[in-house]
């Protein structure tokens, strides 16, 4: 698992929109392409899929920009972990209870503390959840 972390779907939607990205999260999408792989959350391919829809319908994304986007994450090498949807009744609850996270949020914290491998996220609220518990951040 040596280069991998957790991407949360806001770092996803920096890699398809030039308006959410930036130098770091280019450089994240960049060790993807070179081999890392990006350890997502059950909810990820969800998440990413309302949030693209969602843009497209408010013509923040162009219908090409829109299926760009869809083509572009079908690429990646993104790994949904399947074992944290069994979690999301204790570990995950958990982790939301303990710092006042979403369940969504705190799924991608679990998976990272889990798996011992940096968060990349956006959130700010996630990230200070990261920080308190000791998890790497790529953000």
């Amino acid at each position: 698992m040596r280069g991998s972390f957790v991407a949360d779907a806001s770092v996803a939607v920096s890699w398809c929109t030039a308006a959410q990205a930036s130098d770091v999260t280019d450089c994240l999408l960049d060790r993807i392409v070179a081999g890392a792989v990006a350890m997502v959350p059950p909810i990820w391919p969800y998440e990413i899929a309302n949030v693209l829809l969602s843009l497209a319908r408010r013509k923040k994304l162009t219908f090409a920009e829109y299926s760009e986007a869809r083509l572009l994450l079908g690429r990646l090498r993104i790994s949904v972990d399947g074992e944290g949807a069994v979690l999301a009744p204790t570990r995950v609850a958990d982790l939301a209870l303990e710092y006042e996270l979403t369940v969504y949020d705190a799924a991608y914290l679990e998976l990272a503390i889990r798996k011992q491998i940096p968060l990349a996220s956006r959130d700010q609220t996630l990230t200070q959840a990261a920080r308190r518990t000791g998890v790497s951040l790529l953000l």
